[in-house]
């Protein structure tokens, strides 16, 4: 049974995102959050470039899994953390855009594993343009805080 969603859930998710110092390193925002779907935006700046000039594909990751990660937190009980074990990502098009959006939703929600999905749009001159597709499996901690 998922618990429900409320001001507080949202508040924990918020303060799990301010935690994670990788997001703040690549200056990334949690921008939406909702019941079992997160978003998170990165602008686009030389520190998270590749050779080419498009934001590199591990930093795509890196949000994809975090957007994904925040979706299955917002289905757990306070009492819960969440932790990726893994993840399949397809990088379908060059991350290109003045910034990226990731969009994170519960495919499948369980009491020990939750299935995810994220997808990750580079936006440019207003257009959202598709650049990654991921699947995730997430294990729920019971009774295991964050530090």
């Amino acid at each position: 049974m998922t618990p429900p969603f409320d001001e507080e859930a949202r508040q924990r998710v918020r303060a799990s995102f301010m935690r994670q110092n990788a997001m703040t390193l690549i200056q990334a925002s949690l921008e939406r959050i909702e019941a079992g779907r997160t978003e998170i935006h990165l602008p686009h700046w030389h520190g998270v470039e590749q050779q080419h000039g498009f934001v590199h594909g591990g930093v795509v990751g890196m949000i994809a899994d975090s957007a994904a990660g925040y979706a299955a937190m917002t289905v757990v009980p306070a009492s819960a953390s969440v932790l990726t074990v893994e993840y399949k990502m397809n990088l379908v098009a060059p991350a290109d855009g003045a910034h990226l959006v990731a969009r994170g939703a519960v495919v499948r929600p369980g009491r020990t594993l939750i299935v995810t999905r994220a997808e990750v749009f580079a936006v440019k001159d207003g257009k959202e343009s598709l650049c990654a597709l991921m699947q995730q499996t997430i294990m729920v901690m019971h009774g295991k805080e964050e530090k």
